[in-house]
């Protein structure tokens, strides 16, 4: 898992200089089509959610997260004669997603595939397959593959953006940051013992990053083997901020701008308040104030953050799985390829 962490720049480099040049064929493709409907599970989930907000925020597309069980258990003969559905999936073989793409475009969808499997079934079956370019990935939590499939999310939400270059000169940076951030390593020994130590964790963000802080929690759950919440900060004041008190570690995820970090750091000193212990990742001077620690972010602006954002978290994970004594690279009771109803 370390050694892949550590490939993250190369691997966003090479996966960006492939899939630019397609963003063309992407905007044909979606040519006269209303929605974008994301179909993922996982990891995968987690970067189409970052792909969601883009398209929304910066591309002025409409989109959402599809239910899988629509297609594979109810088949519901849906009209999506007018959407562009994206299937993401790093091994481009979980069945699930593979059967949900076929019944996309059964029921008249156009079809995009974003996989780290040239040649995989996904790749195959759709009409425009974007391949990162991770190379093999051997660890069972999904590091390069994730950060290479949030860059062909910045693909797809740039194509389809009125202006598909605005954020090219970021996007460019973005590789850069992710080696200067695995360079430094800043807070991560700090984070480790603070997390090592947590009765409960939870980790909150919301927008743009909202994908980072589900992957965040998502990492802590199956390498560290720890139940953890992620949350909305919206979410988190709808109730379960209620039960937030001493013992609890949350883990707080901002960019460095945007309309929401003035919002975390205000949750920051709310969960302070009632005597939580709080570690920013991102978020700038204001966040880094309002926590307990801090993690420092990506110099890159909210749109193209996640890119790079995620990776001070995954340093963090990786050794807190070994200072609890665990093998991170092979997390208890899961497998690189997941079918989500095995036998099926």
């Amino acid at each position: 898992m370390a050694r892949e962490v550590a490939e993250q720049p190369q691997a966003l480099a090479a996966t960006l200089e492939a899939l630019l040049p397609l963003r063309e064929r992407l905007r044909d493709l979606a040519d006269g089509a209303r929605d974008v409907l994301l179909v993922a599970r996982g990891s995968s989930d987690d970067a189409a959610v970052y792909a969601r907000y883009l398209l929304e925020v910066h591309a002025g597309r409409r989109a959402a997260l599809a239910a899988p069980s629509v297609a594979t258990h109810y088949r519901a003969p849906l009209d999506l004669t007018r959407t562009l559905v994206v299937s993401v999936s790093q091994s481009g073989s979980t069945g699930e997603i593979v059967a949900t793409q076929e019944w996309a475009r059964a029921c008249g969808a156009r079809t995009v595939a974003v996989t780290n499997a040239e040649g995989s079934p996904l790749a195959a079956g759709a009409d425009l397959a974007l391949v990162t370019r991770a190379g093999p990935e051997r660890a069972v939590p999904a590091t390069k593959t994730y950060t290479t499939q949030l860059a062909a999310m910045a693909v797809l939400g740039t194509a389809l953006a009125p202006e598909p270059t605005a954020l090219d000169a970021h996007l460019e940076r973005a590789p850069g940051e992710v080696a200067r951030l695995l360079e430094r390593r800043e807070g991560v020994e700090a984070a480790v013992e603070e997390l090592a130590g947590a009765r409960d964790v939870l980790v909150s963000g919301r927008g743009l990053v909202m994908g980072t802080a589900l992957e965040v929690a998502l990492k802590i759950e199956e390498t560290c083997l720890r139940s953890v919440r992620g949350l909305s900060y919206a979410d988190l004041r709808h109730g379960p901020i209620a039960v937030v008190g001493e013992g609890l570690v949350a883990v707080l995820v901002a960019a460095q701008d945007g309309p929401l970090v003035e919002g975390m750091a205000q949750v920051a000193r709310d969960l302070a308040a009632r005597g939580a212990r709080t570690v920013g990742l991102g978020g700038g001077d204001a966040l880094a104030a309002a926590c307990s620690l801090h993690l420092p972010g990506p110099d890159l602006p909210e749109a193209v953050a996640p890119l790079a954002l995620v990776v001070p978290a995954q340093l963090a994970v990786e050794a807190l799985a070994r200072r609890l004594g665990l093998d991170p690279d092979a997390p208890r009771g899961l497998s690189k390829v997941t079918q989500t109803d095995p036998g099926a």
